[in-house]
C-alpha cells in the first residue's frame, strides 16, 4: 500500500490518523512541526502528504511551498480546523491535491487519498511512458553529418517554419520531424502524422481536411481531418511525394491563408498548424514531370533538411549497436548482450540499402539468434542471409 507522510502539530490528530491509515495497511510516518516534515519528505519517497495548515514557526502553506516542486512529487492534502473557501482556493492554486477541513470525515479522507495515490500512479506511469518514447526516437550518432542535421533542428525547432526533409527510406525522417515538433513552442500540442502514400487518392482531401455528413457514399458523420486535429501543433505530411495535385491545391490553400474546408462544406475553417513534409523523391523531377506542384514546393521548403543514408556515416554504427541492442533487449525482456569488435567492424562493412530501418532489424535477428556474445562469424551467418 502507500506510504503517508503526516504533518500536524497534535499530537492526537497525528496519532488517530496513523492508527486509521496504518489499520488501512498503509505505512505512516509523523513529523511534528513544519520543518521536520520538509525535512522527511526531502529525505524520503512518500506517496501521501497529509499536511496542516495552522501550526507554529513553519505553517502548512510555507511547508507546501517548500515541498511543492520537489522531484518526489507526492500530491499533498492540505487539512485544518480553521479552513475557509479562500484558503482552500490559495491552497489548491499552489498545488496542493485537495483540501478537507477538521474534524476530519473519515471516509471522505480515505477516498481522497485513495485518488490522489491513483493519480500519483498515474502521472509516475505518464512519465515513464515519456522516457520511453523519448528513449525510442533519441537520434543517434555523432559524425558530422547527422551533427549537421542535429544542429539545423536546434536552430529551426523553436521556429515556425515549414520544413521539407529529404532523403532515402529508412533514414529517420519522421525521427527528424518529432524532434523538431518536441523541441518547439508546440510540444504541449498535437504531433499528428499524414502517410500521403498509404492513403487512396480518392480518400486523402477527406483524411487531411474531413467531411460533412452526406458528403460521399460512406460519410456517415461529420468527421475533422488531421488539420483540424493538429490545430495548434504540428501536422507532419510524410511522403508528400505520392500526394494527388487535387490534394496538393488544398494543402497549398492551407499553407497560404491557415484556412480549410471539409469535403462536402463551402465553410471556412481557421486552423494554426505548424506543417512539416517529407519525402524520398527529387520534388524537382516531379515538377518537371508535372507530377508536383512548385509552388507548393516552394511553400513548403523554407528550410530544407536532408537526412544522411547509414551508408554515409557509418562511423555512428558502433553507437547505433548499442543503442539497439539496449532497446530490443529490454523489449524482448532478454539479458544484455555483447558485441565483439570483430562484429561491429562486420556490420560497418555491409551495404545498407534499407538504412535505419534494416539495420534495426538485423540487430534484433543478431539478438534472438545469437548468443550472449554477438561475434563475427554471428554476423556473416544471419545479417547477410542471402
Amino acid at each position: 500500500m502507500a506510504k503517508i507522510l503526516v504533518i500536524d502539530d497534535q499530537r492526537s490528530i497525528r496519532n488517530t490518523l496513523k492508527d486509521i491509515l496504518e489499520y488501512e495497511s498503509h505505512t505512516v510516518e509523523l513529523a511534528e512541526h513544519g520543518e521536520e516534515g520538509v525535512e522527511m519528505y526531502s529525505a524520503n519517497k512518500y506517496d501521501v502528504v497529509l499536511c496542516d495548515i495552522k501550526m507554529p514557526n513553519m505553517d502548512g502553506m510555507e511547508v507546501l511551498d517548500k515541498i511543492i516542486n520537489h522531484e518526489n512529487d507526492a500530491p499533498v492534502i492540505m487539512i485544518s480546523g480553521h479552513g475557509n473557501i479562500d484558503t482552500a482556493v490559495e491552497a489548491i492554486k499552489k498545488g496542493a491535491y485537495d483540501f478537507i477541513e477538521k474534524p476530519l470525515d473519515l471516509n471522505r479522507l480515505l477516498v481522497t487519498i485513495r485518488n490522489a495515490i491513483e493519480k500519483k500512479d498515474l502521472v509516475t506511469e505518464t512519465k515513464v511512458l515519456k522516457r520511453k518514447v523519448s528513449k525510442t526516437f533519441e537520434m543517434i550518432g555523432e559524425s558530422e553529418p547527422i551533427a549537421k542535421v542535429k544542429d539545423m533542428i536546434d536552430k529551426v525547432a523553436p521556429t515556425d517554419a515549414r520544413v521539407l526533409i529529404t532523403g532515402e527510406n529508412g533514414t529517420g525522417k519522421e525521427l527528424v520531424a518529432r524532434w523538431l515538433h518536441e523541441k518547439s513552442n508546440r510540444a504541449s500540442m498535437p504531433f499528428i502524422e499524414v502517410n500521403c502514400a498509404a492513403i487512396p487518392s480518392e480518400l486523402i482531401e477527406s483524411e487531411l481536411f474531413g467531411h460533412e455528413k452526406g458528403a460521399f457514399t460512406s460519410a456517415h458523420k461529420q468527421r475533422k481531418g488531421k488539420f483540424e486535429q493538429a490545430n495548434g501543433g504540428t501536422i507532419f505530411l510524410d511522403e508528400i511525394g505520392d500526394m494527388s495535385l487535387p490534394a496538393q491545391a488544398k494543402v497549398l490553400r492551407a499553407l497560404q491563408e491557415n484556412i480549410i474546408s471539409r469535403v462536402g462544406s463551402d465553410k471556412d475553417i481557421k486552423v494554426d498548424v505548424r506543417v512539416l513534409a517529407a519525402t524520398n523523391k527529387n520534388l524537382k523531377e516531379e515538377i518537371a514531370n508535372n507530377n508536383f506542384r512548385e509552388d507548393l514546393y516552394h511553400r513548403l521548403s523554407v528550410i530544407l533538411i536532408h537526412v544522411p543514408a547509414l551508408n554515409d556515416r557509418k562511423e555512428d554504427i558502433p553507437l547505433l549497436t548499442e543503442h539497439f541492442n539496449n532497446i530490443i533487449c529490454a523489449e524482448l525482456g532478454m539479458p544484455l548482450k555483447s558485441f565483439t569488435e570483430e562484429a561491429v567492424k562486420e556490420l560497418q562493412d555491409i551495404n545498407w540499402t534499407g538504412n535505419i530501418r534494416e539495420f534495426r532489424n538485423v540487430i534484433e535477428r543478431l539478438i534472438i539468434l545469437g548468443q550472449s556474445s554477438i561475434t563475427e562469424e554471428d554476423v556473416k551467418a544471419y545479417a547477410r542471409p542471402m
